[in-house]
């Protein structure tokens, strides 16, 4: 099964064309980085995929499940970790990591104790998620899209708000999670980021996929021909090359 089917997928907003006939395939085991230029397309592609939002045409298969026709069935497969969205304020870490448990009907065998030690939050368990700072707010996001397990994770600026030690900690398990036979899709504007983690990249311009594969791939893309200094290229001059003009 490959885990993201894209197929002329198109999201219009009025007379904004958001995504433009988007084609893509993301297999299992890729650690897929997702980049643009602000208001290309990212975050609605990543919001269509998760079935967070319907497209105005085209398919996408996620997990093997239509996203359009089945959005909650899609949910139930995949973790999400949007980048600005936070936990209820009234509830505390431990009960909404537990109310997120309950809803998706998981046994209470210590995986939320296992997420808040993974992301140092015991001295927070119960503290109200409405006094936590952004980047504790983001722990709990994410330990939150992690309980259950699944096999294919979406993450949009997963890294935003959290400390380099945490930073460093989660980047070693989403590896470990891909070599694994888990699937990432990263949307991210830290291309630096993108270039280390991602065995493949897409760019999105303007609403259109303009490039995608592995970084030797957007190399060749990027520069038109095989030169000899193909190698000195890195992903930003690619970015730059390919969304400038």
């Amino acid at each position: 099964m490959i885990p993201i089917e894209a197929h002329a997928l198109t999201k219009r907003f009025g007379e904004l064309t958001a995504v433009n006939n988007l084609d893509l395939e993301v297999n299992a085991g890729d650690f897929f980085g997702f980049i643009g230029p602000n208001g290309a397309g990212k975050t609605t592609t990543l919001q269509m995929l998760s079935g967070q939002l319907p497209p105005t045409s085209g398919t996408a298969q996620v997990m093997g499940i239509d996203a359009a026709s089945d959005p909650i069935a899609v949910k139930a497969a995949i973790g999400i970790v949007p980048e600005l969205e936070y936990p209820p304020s009234f509830l505390t870490v431990e009960e909404y990591l537990h109310f997120v448990a309950a809803v998706r009907g998981l046994p209470d065998d210590g995986r939320v104790d296992t997420w808040i030690e993974f992301f140092g939050l015991e001295d927070r368990r119960t503290t109200l998620c409405m006094s936590l700072s952004k980047g504790l707010k983001k722990k709990t996001t994410i330990s939150a899209a992690l309980l259950h397990e699944p096999q294919m994770l979406f993450m949009d600026e997963p890294f935003l708000d959290l400390d380099p030690l945490i930073q460093r900690k989660l980047k070693d398990w989403l590896i470990d999670f891909v070599k694994g036979g888990g699937t990432v899709f990263l949307s991210t504007h830290i291309l630096e980021l993108a270039e280390k983690l991602c065995n493949r990249v897409g760019i999105i311009n303007k609403g259109k996929l303009v490039a995608v594969g592995s970084l030797r791939e957007l190399q060749s893309s990027a520069i038109g021909t095989k030169s000899a200094n193909v190698d000195s290229e890195d992903l930003e001059q690619i970015f730059v090359r390919l969304v400038s003009g």
